[in-house]
């Protein structure tokens, strides 16, 4: 039923709809805009002529003859309009050269301008050269002193402490050039590196197991410090994993941490039946740079 009324009412708009648009295409038709071709002129016609004042009811072709009246203002005329165009003239000269001084005066005070910043730029300049000098001076002086300074404690002391590159000569098991050692060492001592290795059983930590043997790592690089390694250990006291520089390491350097990861797969534990079959612990290896 809704549908049916909607049905009607659209056909009835449509129907509607189309009857005012063909009423609206008809008037335009009819009664639309009208307008002339050509439109109409709008303005005032002005007669043709050849001077500004006249009289007669005949229309000339031709300019006519001028009186003796008009010969005389045209006379005059000529003869005003040289004098205002000298005086003119002499009027634009007077102008041009006032106006010529105005520019050169303009111009003489940019140059004036520029003359004076530029010698306050090169004064600058020269003053930034002065205390470039004096600076360099100064630094070349203190490097002097501190030169002559260490040359007196290089002569107390052996020539040890010149740290400047300029000592000759060298020490080293090495086939390269340089001293061998490290700059905190002995110079009197054999050895280019730090022992490294555990200390007592406090350094081992497995519960209540005990260390049958106790491998030192080998030191193989000029680095201190402390590196824990956490160890897995198997009931017959094997170490079956260690992983080196865990918490509580205070150097994790690579040549430490594979020296103290090999050290702590080599210690030997006590067996225990009772034991976790992957029981975890720990190993502190301390290395020190003393001989």
């Amino acid at each position: 039923m809704f549908s049916f009324l909607d049905t009607t009412y659209k056909r009835k708009s449509a129907a509607l709809t189309s009857v005012i648009m063909s009423l609206l295409l008809v008037l335009i038709f009819f009664v639309g805009m009208t307008y002339l071709d050509p439109p109409e002129e709008y303005g005032i016609a002005v007669n043709f002529g050849t001077s500004a004042i006249g009289m007669g009811d005949i229309q000339p072709t031709e300019p006519l003859k001028l009186t003796s009246e008009e010969k005389l203002q045209e006379e005059v005329k000529e003869t005003v309009e040289p004098e205002v165009s000298q005086k003119t003239s002499e009027t634009l000269e007077e102008e041009v050269a006032t106006q010529n001084n105005e520019e050169a005066i303009a111009i003489q005070k940019k140059v004036d301008a520029k003359k004076k910043a530029d010698e306050i730029t090169k004064n600058a300049e020269l003053e930034k050269e002065r205390i470039e000098k004096v600076k360099l001076a100064a630094i070349a002086k203190q490097k002097a002193e501190e030169e002559a300074k260490r040359k007196k404690l290089d002569a107390l002391i052996g020539g040890i402490n010149n740290s400047d590159g300029t000592a000759t000569g060298g020490e080293g098991n090495d086939s390269k050039p340089g001293d061998k050692g490290n700059i905190n060492g002995d110079p009197n001592a054999n050895g280019y590196y730090g022992n490294g290795g555990g200390g007592g059983n406090g350094d081992y930590n497995l519960g209540n197991r005990k260390p049958l043997s106790r491998p030192k790592p080998d030191y193989i690089c000029n680095e201190e410090g402390l590196v824990v390694v956490s160890i897995e250990v198997d009931v017959n006291g094997r170490v079956i994993k260690a992983t080196a520089g865990v918490k509580g390491s205070t150097n994790t350097a690579q040549c430490l941490l594979s020296q103290a990861k090999e050290a702590a797969l080599k210690t030997k534990w006590n067996a225990d039946a009772k034991a976790p079959s992957k029981q975890v612990g720990t190993i502190k290896y301390r290395f020190t740079l003393s001989q």
